[in-house]
């Protein structure tokens, strides 16, 4: 029995003292037979079994981490996994190591198990789950398998994990339950009425499309009396910031409309008003179709803002948190602290801190022509009102010569991160291939010169040779 058996340590540690208690009142040859020994003295065994069984321990102790191999897939169906398919010489990975450490922890008291599997040994496991790349992580449950693709962070694997764990849509029968929701929760929706009808229905269905991504509740009048009062039923709220925001306006007479309306409220509103921007979120916040409006500012290795970047990013945050009606349903308002993504996307480096929208759709952007000294909320307002009425510049786009202008600028910065970083390497790394290809081109271009003298020197000799 190994860890890859989805058994805890302790619990083998367990059995195997007790098996190797049997096996010390055996003869050798019974005790090898009984256990696959190959020791030929008992007490030899009995050692050297203990020593092992003392390290599984002590690995299953310092890390909830499941080290699994290719026997998983014979248990990858049986109860709920959390899997990272890894790569050792990957340095994501390693980095990653900690962070999944800790989410093991957390997670140990649940029915989730954590493990992770080298898919350098074990090569039928990244060929059967068709891994493309390294850290991939997996959440499976059943026939079901879901992809992470969020921020490498403990909390945010930790809430994709329990999102996944339960329904789509967790009831909720207490009041008291809300207290601890709200506590763990900064984000979720709640639907208030009974298990019926066409609104139930199609929130049922949009919460199983959208359960990697937010917690779906349902409960009843006298349940959230006290936490948000109701009028009528059936509603539907999301909770964010401490507020409550009503689904309203639909009509349940007109289902494919109400389907419709419905899947791109909960698209739209599944996101803070205004959150932090990552590589790990922004292709999520790309398909809310809305203009993306991004105060860029720069964080430090401790992830400290300056105060006077602070000061800019809370100045566009107060737009869209006093404008609320007037903007929630065009545009998308967060921050973002990678430069260099913005900046790939603007295909020019911006000054720190600025102002900048994208259109999600057609992935032009806008920039306002005032420097950013000179941004004001009133100034911000006119900006994204000449957007609305498409008055306003626009940059990039999909056309061809916008993508490869792109890809040369991405090129160019991350060559120029490189040798700024370390030129040696970047010497070495870029200056090889060159070497090799110089090598190349010398060995089929020299021949052709060296056969073209032979043939000149045997025209010679022969001269010579009807002179003489």
């Amino acid at each position: 029995m190994s860890e890859a058996d989805g058994v805890d340590g302790g619990a083998i540690c367990k059995r195997g003292f007790i098996h190797l208690q049997f096996a010390a009142k055996l003869e050798a040859p019974e005790a090898e037979r009984h256990l696959g020994s190959i020791f030929i003295h008992p007490h030899i065994f009995l050692l050297k079994h203990n020593l092992a069984f003392s390290a599984i321990f002590m690995h299953t102790t310092a890390s909830r981490v499941l080290e699994l191999t290719d026997r998983f897939l014979e248990i990858n169906k049986e109860g709920q996994w959390l899997v990272m398919m890894y790569a050792p010489w990957c340095a994501y990975c390693r980095r990653l190591e900690p962070i999944w450490s800790h989410v093991a922890q957390h997670l140990y008291a649940t029915s989730i198990r954590v493990g992770r599997i080298d898919c350098t040994r074990f090569t039928n496991i990244a060929h059967e789950f068709k891994i493309k790349g390294f850290p991939t992580i997996l959440f499976l449950k059943e026939d079901n398998e879901f992809i992470y693709h969020g921020d490498r962070t403990r909390d945010e694997i930790v809430k994709f994990a329990l999102r996944l764990s339960g329904p789509p849509v967790q009831e909720i029968t207490k009041s008291e339950s809300f207290d601890t929701i709200k506590k763990e929760q900064d984000l979720y929706f709640l639907y208030v009425g009974d298990r019926s009808g066409p609104l139930w229905e199609l929130y049922h269905k949009t919460a199983d499309v959208f359960q990697p991504y937010a917690f779906f509740y349902q409960s009843y009048p006298d349940v959230v009396d006290s936490h948000a009062p109701v009028e009528t039923t059936p509603a539907l709220f999301v909770y964010k910031e401490n507020l409550h925001y009503n689904f309203t306006g639909y009509n349940t007479a007109d289902i494919e409309k109400l389907n419709e309306t419905l899947y791109k409220w909960i698209n739209a509103e599944r996101f803070p008003t205004f959150p932090k921007v990552t590589k790990g979120n922004i292709n999520q916040l790309f398909l809310t179709n809305k203009n993306l409006v991004l105060a860029v500012v720069e964080e430090n290795q401790l992830e400290e803002v300056s105060p006077h970047m602070i000061e800019f990013r809370d100045m566009v945050e107060s737009v869209i948190k006093k404008k609320r009606e007037k903007y929630h349903d065009h545009f998308q308002f967060g921050w973002i602290a990678s430069p260099d993504l913005v900046n790939n996307i603007a295909m020019m480096v911006l000054p720190l801190p600025s102002l900048i929208v994208i259109n999600t759709t057609t992935n032009h952007h806008h920039i306002p022509e005032d420097e950013t000294e000179k941004l004001t909320p009133h100034v911000i307002e006119l900006f994204l009102e000449q957007i609305r009425n498409e008055s306003a510049p626009q940059y990039g786009g999909n056309s061809l010569l916008v993508r490869t202008y792109r890809s040369w600028f991405e090129l160019k910065t991350t060559l120029t991160a490189m040798w700024m970083g370390n030129p040696i390497l970047t010497m070495v790394l870029f200056g090889l291939p060159a070497g090799f290809l110089s090598l190349i081109c010398y060995g089929i271009c020299c021949p052709d010169i060296l056969d073209a003298d032979d043939e000149e020197e045997d025209r010679s000799g022969a001269s010579h040779m009807k002179k003489d």
